[in-house]
């Protein structure tokens, strides 16, 4: 059934923060991503529909992703893909699927563990990123030197991207200005440990070429 006419102008509600929050701001999605159906018409009603949250490419072979259309999965957008792991998402097997096994082998070598099936880390992320049967996010406390680049912390009650260097925060018109980061005390870590541990073992998650324009 084709989607009815949109009244109104101005974004649609359709991005998503590092803090997972779905907001509906001007700021370009590098990924597009799923956690199933959120929508009824042009409205998003509901947080997630599963423990399935992944992120994906915008352009796959000639698929047509479709947009508010009923009993569809909803379209999200990330602003990067460090963005898009804070949020507690994981590479799409499907359309991303030389990431996503890349991302499962970084799994494997941080937390040292067998090679878990992609329902096996959607289940850890999902109890890693919400308090159970709430939507409030879960912050976990840890040493500023144990965090990797491409991670993401709440820093002044403001999300913020940790490099090698320096902290960047972070609002939904984009990257600001670097901080110093700081060497010792600890941070509250937005991104699931899961996905740190993935980042400290290797993987390299795409960033926006603004969040490193003062290096």
């Amino acid at each position: 059934m084709p989607v009815p006419p949109r009244e109104g102008r101005g974004p649609m509600r359709n991005r998503v923060t590092p803090m997972g929050d779905i907001v509906a701001v001007e700021l370009r999605g590098a990924w597009c991503g799923n956690r199933g159906v959120l929508h009824e018409g042009f409205d998003v009603v509901r947080f997630h529909r599963s423990q399935l949250w992944i992120t994906c490419a915008l352009r796959f072979k000639d698929w047509r992703l479709a947009q508010w259309e009923p009993s569809h999965f909803t379209l999200l957008f990330f602003h990067d893909e460090a963005v898009s792991f804070a949020a507690g998402h994981r590479p799409c097997a499907l359309c991303r699927r030389a990431d996503y096994n890349a991302y499962r082998a970084a799994w494997v070598a941080g937390l040292g563990v067998a090679q878990p099936s992609a329902k096996e880390m959607d289940q850890q992320l999902h109890s890693e990123r919400i308090v159970r049967g709430t939507h409030r996010r879960r912050l976990h406390p840890t040493p500023w030197r144990d965090i990797p680049e491409g991670a993401f912390v709440a820093l002044d009650d403001q999300p913020a991207l940790v490099l090698d260097d320096a902290v960047v925060p972070w609002t939904t018109e984009g990257y600001g200005t670097a901080r110093s980061r700081p060497r010792t005390g600890s941070a509250d870590l937005i991104t699931p440990p899961a996905s740190v541990a993935a980042l400290r073992a290797g993987y390299e998650p795409q960033l926006d070429p603004s969040a490193t324009a003062h290096r």
